[in-house]
């Protein structure tokens, strides 16, 4: 057992979780505001520069998603054996990296090879590992630990528009450099402050009392919780469901995420504009996120998911037929509320059925086919633009899976564990 975590010198006792919560907090706003919220910026300034169509520019999402589903299960299983802290260190320095040397290219291949380097660095120091950390730390409190923690996605969107305006200033190649050093200077405090389980310090999750630290430190040992293996959690109904509704309103996110800022500069709208949008929807996901995270601590997470999952898809619909900026603003509003209050109640409900043990092991499996749902969607509305010069199309296919997964988290009815005698 590691010695006990120092007490904090503050007049009020703050239990370590909860400073687990500010680091994955600040240290998903690192990661998220350039490859998720600022990632039509990169696109806009590509596309004006090399003249490559949106399909070509939307490629290396599609083999994002491809790496993810190959690697998620490697990086749940390196999770949970390495921990959260050795995660972090790898995969922030590999994303650091990828930065600077996506600020090099002269070309479609390296434009490839680099961005698939930068999923993989925030793969491997990102969601899952940060999430994992959380999940060990807390019980009673997990859905709103896990919310306050995700604002980070969110504080990207609000970010975003800075990102625009400095890469109209500057450039996207200057934005670049700046972002991997600053990922690189940050990797080793972050990493240095990350613990892994409570156990491993004489605490328990949410801070609960322990008669005796010894004791504390081999609950992991004993019996941990009773939580499900990774085989265990496949063979339920509700691992699959969860799956689906997660994987279908994913694929909204990620394709949205690619093509938003150019289909708001095809009706007129500047890039800071555009960056207005992705600012409302992020606080408004910033306030759904903290509404969903307490409601999902005191209320049943399948309908409030099921809600959440609906209110996104209704966002999306609008965006298929956006023609002014009223409409657009009216999008990022629906959007936001309905993307911020899932992704919590998403994660969380996964640590509520299957237990702490495999948390991360099982959380990575769950990616491979989420990312295979998102493979081809990028690519996709890429692909209907350029033949039909609008968005229409692909945005209502995405709205109806949204509304598919809603109805498919309802299936999700808690799993009972097998008995192993």
């Amino acid at each position: 057992m590691e010695p006990p975590i120092r007490e904090s010198k503050l007049p009020i006792q703050v239990f370590y979780g909860w400073w687990l919560v500010g680091i994955t907090l600040f240290s998903l706003t690192f990661i998220i505001t350039p490859i998720f919220h600022g990632l039509g910026f990169f696109f806009v300034a590509l596309e004006r520069q090399f003249g490559w169509s949106r399909a070509v520019l939307s490629v290396p999402f599609s083999l994002g998603r491809i790496e993810g589903a190959i690697l998620g299960p490697i990086e749940g299983y390196l999770t949970d054996r390495l921990g959260s802290r050795r995660m972090i260190l790898i995969g922030f320095a590999l994303l650091g990296a990828a930065f600077i040397l996506f600020s090099f290219i002269q070309g479609v291949i390296g434009y490839y090879v680099t961005f698939l380097l930068i999923f993989a660095g925030a793969g491997f120091g990102g969601f899952i590992p940060l999430i994992a950390a959380i999940n060990n730390w807390f019980r009673r409190h997990r859905t709103k630990a896990m919310a306050i923690g995700l604002i980070g996605i969110n504080l990207g969107a609000l970010l975003a528009p800075l990102m625009g305006r400095a890469m109209d200033a500057y450039g996207w190649r200057a934005m670049a450099i700046s972002l991997g050093i600053s990922v690189l200077v940050v990797t080793v405090p972050i990493a240095r402050m990350v613990r892994n389980r409570p156990e491993e310090y004489g605490q328990h999750p949410d801070g609960d009392p322990s008669s005796d630290p010894e004791d504390a430190a081999q609950e992991s040992f004993l019996g941990d919780d009773d939580g499900f293996t990774v085989g265990e959690a496949l063979r339920t109904t509700a691992f699959w469901a969860i799956t689906a509704a997660h994987g279908f309103s994913a694929v909204s996110a990620i394709t949205i995420s690619v093509h938003i800022i150019p289909a708001m500069t095809d009706i007129g709208m500047s890039l800071a504009q555009a960056g207005t949008v992705v600012l409302i929807w992020g606080v408004a996901g910033s306030i759904s996120q903290l509404g969903g995270g307490f409601l999902g601590d005191r209320l049943p997470k399948r309908p409030l998911i099921s809600i959440a999952v609906a209110i996104q898809g209704a966002g999306i619909l609008i965006a298929a037929t956006i023609q002014t900026i009223e409409g657009a603003y009216l999008f990022a509003l629906l959007y936001g509320i309905g993307l911020g209050a899932r992704v919590p109640l998403l994660t969380a409900i996964r640590g509520d059925y299957f237990g702490r043990r495999n948390f991360a092991s099982i959380l990575g499996v769950s990616q491979m086919p989420m990312n295979l749902f998102m493979v081809g969607a990028p690519i996709l509305a890429g692909y209907f633009f350029d033949i039909l010069g609008s968005y229409t199309i692909p945005f209502l296919g995405l709205a109806i899976l949204n509304f598919l997964g809603a109805g498919m988290i309802l299936l999700a009815r808690q799993p009972i564990l097998p008995s192993r005698h």
